[in-house]
């Protein structure tokens, strides 16, 4: 029987058996403030977890992109190119340190950054007199990019590569851990991603220089005296030692997580993908995605409906389903812009839903979405 009336939701938390016994004994240990042993423990994890060494945890995935941009003085006057198909929180630390953005389209076989587009963009900054300063790729709904191909391309040129793996804990790229060789990998455990600290992030990195300055950074700068002292400007963006301890209970559970997010893509391509007009989002054959989110497309040239059109339907019946992000070169804060290509990334979102993908969900509420997209979806073909 499928409960008809519980609220799905796109991708809510969801807790292991540990996390309480870790939250008891950082309060027991009175480290409740930032900072303490729980932070360092975590940190510790991470970079065995992910095989990257040098590990630094944050209260966002936007704070880690900021202090990597910071460390490497990027600042007004330079350009840094990102992915457009992305989340906002990927690409605001360019304007937070007065840079400008370019934006690079899309590939429509991994839908991750386009290695053609960015060799173009890293072109068009040169005949303009602008060597970009960094490449910001996005891992996107939990698939890796192409990171030889990008590194091929960027370090020749000596611009590092900063890869956005926000939705890619646990992802795999040639059988290594998303983000790592690059010059910096950010992560994000907030509450929708696919392990949670409620809200946090992580930088990572091979280079112990770009950590330790980070470190400093995040900490207010503050110099190693007795007294406040400060010689540079910094910020607030360390993790809570409690919330650490979620994450530490999170990271135990990361590989079931990404077993049970692929099961339910899968069910969803079995009860879905047999619709003609109806296909999902690729998985590039150098990695293993951890399906983060479920995204399907919808051909309009076959189908009568839309996403928005199944998005609504889903919420009548208690089921939140989300459009694919938009691509920010079509955001009006970023109207002045520059992009290379996009009509990929624009494709894809108008094309694309993401469905309820929580890896608590049953398949029992797996068949219930299904039923609902796949009603409205038959008998939708056009002539």
């Amino acid at each position: 029987m499928l409960n008809i009336n519980k609220r799905l939701y796109l991708s809510p938390p969801h807790m292991g058996n540990h996390e309480k016994e870790l939250v008891a004994e950082a309060f027991a240990s009175n480290f409740i403030a930032p900072l303490g042993p729980m932070v360092d423990a975590f940190e510790r994890e991470m970079a065995t977890h992910t095989g990257i060494p040098y590990c630094l945890a944050l209260n966002s995935g936007t704070a880690a992109t900021h202090l990597a941009l910071r460390h490497l003085n990027i600042g007004a006057g330079d350009v840094v190119l990102a992915s457009t198909l992305t989340f906002i929180g990927s690409v605001t630390p360019v304007l937070f340190q007065g840079a400008s953005l370019v934006f690079v389209d899309a590939d429509p076989q991994t839908w991750n950054m386009d290695p053609i587009r960015l060799e173009e963009a890293i072109q068009l900054c040169t005949r303009q007199g602008r060597k970009p300063r960094a490449v910001i790729p996005t891992d996107l709904y939990g698939q890796c990019c192409d990171y030889d191909r990008l590194s091929a391309i960027c370090s020749p040129l000596g611009i590092p590569l900063i890869v956005d793996a926000a939705e890619a804990m646990g992802a795999r790229y040639k059988g290594v851990h998303s983000g790592k060789g690059a010059y910096a990998a950010i992560f994000s455990f907030n509450g929708n991603k696919i392990i949670t600290t409620s809200g946090g992030g992580m930088l990572a990195s091979e280079d112990r220089a770009l950590i330790e300055h980070a470190r400093k950074l995040s900490q207010q700068a503050r110099e190693p005296l007795p007294y406040y002292e400060h010689t540079e400007i910094g910020y607030n963006y360390r993790l809570s030692n409690v919330l650490a301890a979620i994450g530490r209970g999170q990271l135990q559970v990361l590989e079931d997580r990404v077993q049970c997010r692929r099961r339910i893509f899968s069910a969803y391509q079995k009860a879905l993908g047999d619709i003609r007009g109806v296909s999902f989002m690729p998985e590039a054959a150098y990695g293993k995605a951890n399906r983060w989110l479920t995204v399907m497309l919808l051909d309009p040239s076959v189908l009568t409906t839309n996403p928005e059109h199944i998005r609504q339907a889903l919420e009548e019946h208690n089921i939140e389903a989300r459009p694919v992000w938009k691509p920010m070169h079509l955001q009006p804060v970023f109207a002045g812009c520059t992009r290379v290509g996009g009509n990929v990334a624009e494709t894809i979102f108008q094309q694309g839903l993401c469905l309820p993908s929580g890896s608590a969900m049953t398949d029992s509420d797996v068949e219930r979405v299904s039923e609902i997209v796949r009603k409205n979806l038959l008998n939708q073909g056009k002539d």
